[in-house]
């Protein structure tokens, strides 16, 4: 304690020099001075910021309201005019197709219409024959005369499907978004459609916006300007408070959390300075006081060093740096092991003053103290081992080994130091009489094994694995007994092999006979592929026929059409008409049967490809009835349906189509006049299930076997007059196999049939594609 007063008596001039700011004075001067400025302020000042704020919002919502009012009535007029536009041209034309003398051109009702619906000059309307390519168009859609409308349009589905009925629809003309109407002729002979941009709809309105927004924006900065001024002071005094407190906040959340402290030694004064979080760190109570020389070498562990001679050679300016770990008491007791580090602020002043931290390193020591202890155990358990053991780091270098190594090896001691490359050791340890590698049982990744032969006649087996940080670890046991045992096994073999020699004599004679059967096999096997190939061919043939076959049809069709319409003139004979409609039936007939041979090859060749997707069966299947209900009600067929309401399946949208579609198709055709067909959907055990039902004519039980075979039909008295290539039923039975399902038949002559498909619903593989169905 006489060395502490000392201490003090050095530094008590000094002290009153460089007195110390306190923490509360600081508290005081750092008072939020915003807080005070507002304090002044009256009532009716505060509240000129909210009344600007409201005034702003108030206009700005009420002008929003404006022009999006102002928006909905353009779009209702745009539309508006658009549908008349439409009709008034649909009815139009179609007076002036009655009236075929004295009609005017289609170009000229078109212009007419436009100018008394007052269409601008980027509005389009458009006349279409009944495939909906656009045979005239007024002067902004000029372009696209001779073209298809479905194609130039996106997203107007239901506008080509029902017209007019469908309104007017926002679509997509080349990127771009468009509203759009059409009318249909009552025999969808002729087309109607009118077009406009929606970006000529709104061109006033646009302007209309950026002139509103423009005007907002100067009013609103105006006042922003004027409160600029206002706030400038306070937000000022705010952000340095705000500043200040983060700051300290933050420099205290990361000694804490950290298990450090800052800490101040004034050497001429004898005092020292702890931040709250060193008081935290050793469990005593913070204070704002300095504390004494003495005070703290009191908590300092007298073994671990000697607080007072270290200040004399910071003062002898020998160091100018500390850099120690000691222990220092907690409050509860108990010792803390401390690393502190400090630095001397300005070595050349005279009044001496050092800042550090001091870092809680009390975990790293315990930790080191056990992994100590456990390294220790390590070595002993592999020294008490009967097998020799060493331990390769990742560059081949020795981490340890045990005295059977050593042994084995005939290294000393003082070759065998850690960190000795493995090459070296190799060079100087006794020579084996034999070595061989051995198979590893567990392959290539499983390591080494190899069997040695040492120089006094032991046998070695040593297995060498890699570590997990790349290193090598080598075992050695003695298999000398084993070797031993091994010799006599060899000499019990040779006796065993003359009795083998009269076995494999034998067995030659079976071989023998063997590879005669192996020949017969391949001979079989070799015509069997050869038909396989043949059959591939066909297949992989007429699915490349597909253009070839389509093309003339196609023409055969087109033209006898064109001869029936007499679009070109009268024919002269009602014979000539009467045959045109004969070419064109039988040419559409034979179209049919061609696609029905090339699905049925694609799907055989592997070259029918599937895109899946969740679909909603409830529509699809819908569709797929009012499609055939044209075809039942010719035959005053009743369609029953019953299909569940909320039905999804992750499939090909158009493989599943198609089976419906040739069901029905076979119901409609092998039902006859005032029949019954009903169709039920529904979903069972996680698969959709789509059964068909008919009271036609049956099928015989013999027959059954044959439906679903490609070619083949099933010939009886009612069906004999249905021609056809006999591939609906293949084609729905292989396509309901690639989604992983399957298709059943049930029929009773006389009484109906019964068709059921099942599909799994879930979530199948990737789309199957051509290699896959091949495969």
């Amino acid at each position: 304690m006489a060395r502490t007063d000392a201490w003090g008596a050095a530094g008590r001039s000094a002290f009153v020099r460089r007195r110390p700011i306190r923490a509360e004075t600081v508290s005081v001067f750092a008072k939020p001075a915003f807080r005070r400025l507002l304090a002044a302020e009256p009532l009716l000042r505060r509240s000129i910021p909210t009344l600007i704020i409201v005034f702003l919002i108030v206009i700005g919502a009420a002008r929003v309201l404006s022009l999006l009012a102002q928006h909905d009535e353009i779009e209702r007029n745009a539309r508006t005019i658009l549908a008349l536009s439409a009709a008034e041209l649909g009815s139009t034309l179609t007076r002036a197709d009655a009236e075929t003398d004295g009609a005017p051109a289609t170009r000229e009702l078109i212009e007419r219409t436009a100018h008394r619906a007052l269409l601008g000059s980027r509005h389009v309307l458009a006349v279409m024959d009944d495939r909906f390519n656009v045979a005239a168009a007024s002067d902004a859609g000029s372009a696209w005369k001779g073209r298809r409308l479905d194609t130039i349009v996106s997203g107007g589905q239901p506008m080509f499907l029902f017209g007019e009925r469908a309104g007017v629809l926002e679509v997509t003309v080349e990127g771009e978004p468009w509203f759009a109407a059409m009318e249909l002729s009552e025999d969808r002979g002729i087309a109607v459609a009118a077009l406009v941009p929606q970006d000529a709809v709104f061109a006033e309105w646009t302007k209309a916006v950026s002139l509103n927004v423009t005007l907002f924006l100067l009013t609103g900065s105006i006042l922003v300007i004027v409160l600029y001024a206002y706030f400038r002071q306070a937000t000022r005094a705010q952000i340095a408070d705000r500043i200040y407190r983060d700051a300290h906040q933050r420099i205290d959340l990361a000694l804490i959390r950290g298990r450090c402290g800052l800490w101040d030694w004034d050497m001429v004064r004898g005092k020292m300075y702890w931040s709250h979080s060193m008081y935290e760190m050793l469990g005593y109570q913070p204070c704002e006081a300095m504390l004494s020389f003495g005070d703290v070498h009191d908590i300092i562990h007298q073994d671990d060093g000697d607080l007072f001679h270290l200040a004399e050679r910071i003062v002898a300016r020998e160091i100018d740096n500390i850099d120690q770990v000691f222990r220092m008491r907690h409050a509860d007791g108990h010792w803390v092991w401390v690393r502190a580090r400090a630095q001397v602020i300005d070595p050349e002043a005279s009044d001496i003053q050092l800042i550090g931290i001091a870092v809680d390193v009390t975990e790293q020591r315990h930790l080191a103290a056990r992994s100590e202890a456990a390294d220790l155990r390590l070595r002993t358990a592999i020294e008490s081992i009967s097998e020799s053991f060493v331990l390769w780091d990742a560059a081949g270098r020795l981490v340890m080994c045990n005295t059977k190594y050593q042994q084995d090896s005939g290294l000393s001691d003082k070759v065998l130091l850690p960190g000795v490359p493995r090459e070296e050791l190799e060079e100087r340890m006794t020579a084996f009489a034999s070595e061989r590698r051995m198979a590893n049982p567990n392959g290539p990744r499983g390591g080494a094994t190899y069997e040695r032969q040492l120089a006094d006649g032991r046998w070695l087996q040593v297995n060498e694995l890699k570590t997990r940080d790349g290193g090598t670890v080598s075992i050695g046991t003695d298999i000398t007994l084993i070797r031993q045992n091994q010799d006599k096994l060899i000499d019990g073999e040779r006796r065993l092999m003359a009795n083998l020699h009269d076995l494999s004599q034998a067995r030659r004679n079976e071989e023998e006979r063997t590879r005669e059967l192996e020949e017969l096999n391949r001979k079989y096997m070799k015509e069997k592929d050869r038909a396989e190939a043949a059959n591939r061919a066909k297949s992989e043939f007429l699915a490349n026929m597909s253009h070839e076959l389509r093309t003339p049809l196609n023409a055969i069709i087109g033209f006898s059409e064109l001869m029936g319409n007499r679009l070109f003139g009268p024919l002269g004979s009602p014979r000539y008409e009467e045959y045109a409609g004969d070419i064109n039936s039988s040419g559409k007939h034979l179209l049919g049967v061609i696609n029905d041979i090339l699905d049925m090859s694609k799907i055989e060749a592997g070259q029918f490809s599937m895109d899946r997707e969740e679909i909603d069966l409830n529509p699809l299947i819908s569709e797929t009835v009012r499609v055939i209900s044209l075809q039942a009600k010719q035959k005053s067929i009743a369609v029953e349906t019953k299909i569940a309401e909320a039905m999804t399946l992750y499939a090909d949208r158009r493989a599943i189509k198609q089976i419906v579609i040739n069901l029905l198709s076979n119901a409609v055709k092998f039902t006859g006049e005032g029949g019954h067909i009903l169709v039920r959907a529904r979903k069972v055990s996680g698969a959709m299930m789509l059964s068909i039902e008919d009271n036609g004519c049956g099928i015989p039980k013999a027959a059954l076997s044959k439906l679903g075979r490609p070619f083949e039909q099933v010939q009886n008295q009612f069906s004999k007059s249905h021609a056809g290539s006999g591939l609906g039923l293949a084609i729905s039975r292989s396509l309901a196999e690639l989604h992983g399902g399957a298709l059943k038949i049930r029929s009773r002559e006389g009484i109906g049939t019964i068709v059921s498909v099942r599909i799994p619903a879930r979530k199948g593989p990737p789309p199957v594609t051509m290699l896959q169905a091949a495969e």
